[in-house]
Protein backbone atom coordinates (compact mmCIF):
# COMPACT_ATOMS: atom_id res chain seq x y z
CA UNK A 1 0.00 0.00 0.00
CA UNK A 2 2.93 2.38 0.46
CA UNK A 3 3.66 2.40 -3.04
CA UNK A 4 0.21 3.72 -4.20
CA UNK A 5 -0.10 7.51 -3.66
CA UNK A 6 -3.63 8.58 -2.22
CA UNK A 7 -4.53 10.43 -5.45
CA UNK A 8 -4.48 7.20 -7.60
CA UNK A 9 -6.05 5.14 -4.91
CA UNK A 10 -9.13 7.55 -4.88
CA UNK A 11 -9.27 7.05 -8.65
CA UNK A 12 -10.65 3.58 -7.90
CA UNK A 13 -13.95 2.61 -7.37
CA UNK A 14 -14.50 -0.34 -4.86
CA UNK A 15 -11.48 -0.77 -2.85
CA UNK A 16 -12.28 -3.31 0.01
CA UNK A 17 -9.62 -5.72 2.14
CA UNK A 18 -11.06 -9.38 1.72
CA UNK A 19 -9.79 -11.57 4.45
CA UNK A 20 -8.96 -15.47 3.92
CA UNK A 21 -12.44 -17.45 4.17
CA UNK A 22 -13.25 -18.67 7.93
CA UNK A 23 -12.66 -22.74 7.91
CA UNK A 24 -16.49 -23.03 9.21
CA UNK A 25 -17.79 -21.33 6.42
CA UNK A 26 -15.99 -23.34 3.77
CA UNK A 27 -17.29 -26.35 5.08
CA UNK A 28 -21.08 -25.20 5.77
CA UNK A 29 -23.56 -26.74 3.96
CA UNK A 30 -25.15 -23.40 2.31
CA UNK A 31 -25.36 -23.23 -1.17
CA UNK A 32 -23.59 -20.07 -2.52
CA UNK A 33 -25.47 -18.23 -4.94
CA UNK A 34 -24.50 -19.56 -8.46
CA UNK A 35 -22.68 -18.02 -11.42
CA UNK A 36 -25.65 -17.82 -13.26
CA UNK A 37 -28.16 -16.26 -11.24
CA UNK A 38 -25.33 -13.95 -10.31
CA UNK A 39 -24.59 -13.45 -14.31
CA UNK A 40 -28.79 -12.71 -14.50
CA UNK A 41 -28.82 -10.15 -12.12
CA UNK A 42 -25.67 -8.18 -13.89
CA UNK A 43 -27.44 -8.40 -16.93
CA UNK A 44 -30.42 -6.68 -15.51
CA UNK A 45 -28.45 -4.14 -13.92
CA UNK A 46 -26.74 -3.76 -17.49
CA UNK A 47 -30.04 -3.24 -18.85
CA UNK A 48 -31.59 -0.98 -16.76
CA UNK A 49 -28.39 0.98 -17.00
CA UNK A 50 -29.08 0.91 -20.58
CA UNK A 51 -32.28 2.15 -20.68
CA UNK A 52 -31.21 5.38 -18.24
CA UNK A 53 -28.97 6.44 -20.40
CA UNK A 54 -31.09 6.02 -23.49
CA UNK A 55 -32.53 9.46 -23.01
CA UNK A 56 -29.48 11.21 -23.97
CA UNK A 57 -28.47 10.13 -27.32
CA UNK A 58 -26.16 12.52 -28.01
CA UNK A 59 -23.15 11.39 -25.35
CA UNK A 60 -22.84 7.55 -25.76
CA UNK A 61 -23.55 6.03 -21.83
CA UNK A 62 -23.35 2.21 -21.53
CA UNK A 63 -22.55 2.36 -17.62
CA UNK A 64 -22.79 3.90 -14.78
CA UNK A 65 -18.89 4.19 -14.37
CA UNK A 66 -19.23 6.10 -17.29
CA UNK A 67 -21.05 9.07 -15.73
CA UNK A 68 -19.75 12.52 -15.43
CA UNK A 69 -20.70 14.81 -12.41
CA UNK A 70 -23.66 16.62 -14.42
CA UNK A 71 -24.69 12.65 -15.12
CA UNK A 72 -24.59 11.66 -11.40
CA UNK A 73 -26.29 15.26 -10.88
CA UNK A 74 -29.07 13.97 -13.22
CA UNK A 75 -29.24 9.73 -12.44
CA UNK A 76 -28.37 9.76 -8.97
CA UNK A 77 -31.34 11.94 -6.77
CA UNK A 78 -30.60 11.38 -3.04
CA UNK A 79 -33.36 11.21 -0.51
CA UNK A 80 -32.92 13.31 2.68
CA UNK A 81 -31.60 10.47 4.57
CA UNK A 82 -29.19 9.80 1.73
CA UNK A 83 -27.98 12.96 2.09
CA UNK A 84 -27.55 12.76 5.36
CA UNK A 85 -25.51 9.77 5.81
CA UNK A 86 -23.11 10.88 2.77
CA UNK A 87 -22.84 14.36 4.00
CA UNK A 88 -21.05 12.58 7.24
CA UNK A 89 -19.26 9.98 6.01
CA UNK A 90 -17.54 12.84 3.93
CA UNK A 91 -17.11 14.56 7.13
CA UNK A 92 -15.87 11.76 8.97
CA UNK A 93 -13.89 10.52 7.16
CA UNK A 94 -12.56 13.02 5.16
CA UNK A 95 -13.42 11.93 2.05
CA UNK A 96 -12.71 13.72 -1.48
CA UNK A 97 -15.02 15.44 -3.83
CA UNK A 98 -14.18 12.89 -6.01
CA UNK A 99 -14.54 10.03 -3.78
CA UNK A 100 -18.08 11.91 -3.28
CA UNK A 101 -18.94 10.68 -6.91
CA UNK A 102 -17.33 7.15 -6.87
CA UNK A 103 -19.59 6.84 -4.00
CA UNK A 104 -22.68 8.05 -6.27
CA UNK A 105 -21.87 6.14 -8.90
CA UNK A 106 -21.61 3.00 -6.57
CA UNK A 107 -24.64 3.28 -4.85
CA UNK A 108 -26.54 3.74 -7.94
CA UNK A 109 -25.38 0.16 -9.50
CA UNK A 110 -26.00 -1.29 -5.87
CA UNK A 111 -29.37 -0.11 -6.41
CA UNK A 112 -29.41 -1.24 -10.07
CA UNK A 113 -28.50 -5.00 -8.98
CA UNK A 114 -31.32 -5.12 -6.69
CA UNK A 115 -33.82 -3.71 -9.30
CA UNK A 116 -34.46 -0.18 -7.57
CA UNK A 117 -35.51 2.54 -9.11
CA UNK A 118 -34.06 4.77 -6.54
CA UNK A 119 -31.28 5.08 -4.09
CA UNK A 120 -31.64 4.03 -0.81
CA UNK A 121 -29.64 4.59 2.70
CA UNK A 122 -28.54 0.84 2.50
CA UNK A 123 -27.15 1.58 -0.76
CA UNK A 124 -25.24 4.86 0.02
CA UNK A 125 -24.27 2.74 3.31
CA UNK A 126 -22.33 -0.09 1.26
CA UNK A 127 -21.25 2.07 -1.16
CA UNK A 128 -19.81 4.13 1.75
CA UNK A 129 -18.33 0.65 2.91
CA UNK A 130 -16.46 -0.15 -0.39
CA UNK A 131 -13.97 3.07 0.70
CA UNK A 132 -12.51 1.32 3.09
CA UNK A 133 -8.97 1.52 1.94
CA UNK A 134 -9.48 5.47 1.59
CA UNK A 135 -9.28 5.74 5.60
CA UNK A 136 -7.40 2.60 6.57
CA UNK A 137 -4.19 3.19 4.98
CA UNK A 138 -3.99 7.50 4.62
CA UNK A 139 -5.83 8.59 7.53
Amino acid sequence: MSKISGPLLDRIDIHIDVPAVNYKEMRSGAEPESSGKIRERVMRARGSQLERFSSSPREKLYCNAQMGPRHIRAFCELSLDCEKLLERAMAQQGLTARAHDRILKVARTIADLEGGKSIEPKHIAEAIQYRTLDRTFWA
